[in-house]
């Protein structure tokens, strides 16, 4: 055999031995990606964190063993099946939404995926999964049935102003819920033998003349319904309150963190925590339609008594002694 010819036969060699390397590395699984399909903005970090803590309590790290793509769709619900439909040509390894508006859209997008939700509503009363303890299919989550404690925030917002008769309820008619919410504000009102208007809004610009409505009908307190839209828009939603002077109760602590007057309901971020600790859990194999929806216990009061102030609203002791925290 000639020089040449060990020589030409050396650099295949050489080209095969260096090719197999890249080979191995492109046959090797790339790490999981999680999509969190979010309507509100990525200004709110505090959720991805508590998505991240629920995933290290079952020894998963973001960054490290998986990845978090998020996909925030800024308020603008519209956008959300289209993210959801991104999302799924990504292919995620596992979809995480948060609110029914963002369930319907990952579940409407893929039946393969599986979908782990958040959500305020009754996912087997919108006809999300059949069952609690048997969700079937490819979704499973958390619901904290916010709806279903309308009836102790709007006693609440009672016992602020005891006197008055009507109150009014904010509801986003564009949510898959909002038939629930108005049923069970409605019945809340009729225990108390109260008097309710149910005010829409379903968009940000749509805020501003339903809270000068509002005001016009000279309500002794605003109940939020449970919606991202007023989530997403928690500190201008408290801002309005403040300028019409009217007690207004939402179900997460973002609004008196942001001004308004308090809040009632099951703790976001333990929740989205808990999404989080089942979505880690599908990741390491378990199967969506295995694991029972589950309803958290751990609800809190806040009140913001600065905002109290401003309103000329003196909140009763009992009230103030209930209350899990007090902003001043």
């Amino acid at each position: 055999m000639s020089a040449k010819m060990k020589r030409r036969e050396f650099i295949t060699l050489l080209g095969g031995a260096a090719a197999w390397p890249l080979a191995a590395r492109a046959q090797q699984p790339t790490m999981p990606v999680i999509g969190f399909l979010v309507p509100a903005s990525a200004a709110q970090v505090e959720i991805i964190n508590a998505v991240r803590q629920g995933l290290k309590e079952v020894d998963i790290v973001d960054g490290q063993s998986v990845t978090i793509q998020p996909a925030f769709a800024e308020g603008k619900f519209d956008a959300l099946p289209g993210l959801a439909a991104d999302l799924v040509r990504r292919q995620v390894t596992v979809i995480t939404a948060l609110g029914v508006a963002a369930t319907v859209a990952a579940k409407q997008a893929t039946t393969t995926i599986p979908v782990v939700f958040y959500m305020g509503e009754d996912p087997v009363g919108l006809g999300l999964i059949p069952s609690f303890n048997r969700p079937g299919g490819n979704l499973t989550g958390v619901a904290t049935l916010s709806s279903a404690v309308m009836a102790k925030r709007l006693e609440l917002l009672h016992e602020i102003a005891p006197r008055a008769d009507v109150f009014a309820a904010l509801i986003n008619p564009k949510n898959p819920s909002a038939a629930i919410s108005t049923k069970d504000a409605e019945d809340a009102a009729h225990v108390l033998g109260k008097n309710i208007h149910i005010v829409h809004a379903s968009t940000e610009s749509e805020l501003e003349p339903a809270f000068a409505t509002i005001a016009q009908l000279q309500v002794g307190g605003l109940l939020i319904a449970p919606d991202g839209l007023f989530i997403a828009y928690a500190t201008q939603v408290a801002k309005l309150s403040l300028r019409h002077a009217i007690p207004t109760s939402h179900e997460r602590r973002a609004f008196p963190d942001a001004g308004g007057l308090m809040s009632y309901g099951a703790s976001q971020a333990d929740g989205i925590r808990l999404a989080g600790v089942y979505t880690g859990r599908i990741l390491k194999g378990a199967k969506p339609a295995d694991l029972p929806v589950v309803q958290p216990t751990k609800f809190e009061l806040v009140i913001n008594l600065k905002t109290a102030r401003t309103l000329g609203i003196e909140v009763p002791p009992q009230l103030l002694a209930l209350a899990d925290e007090v902003v001043e």
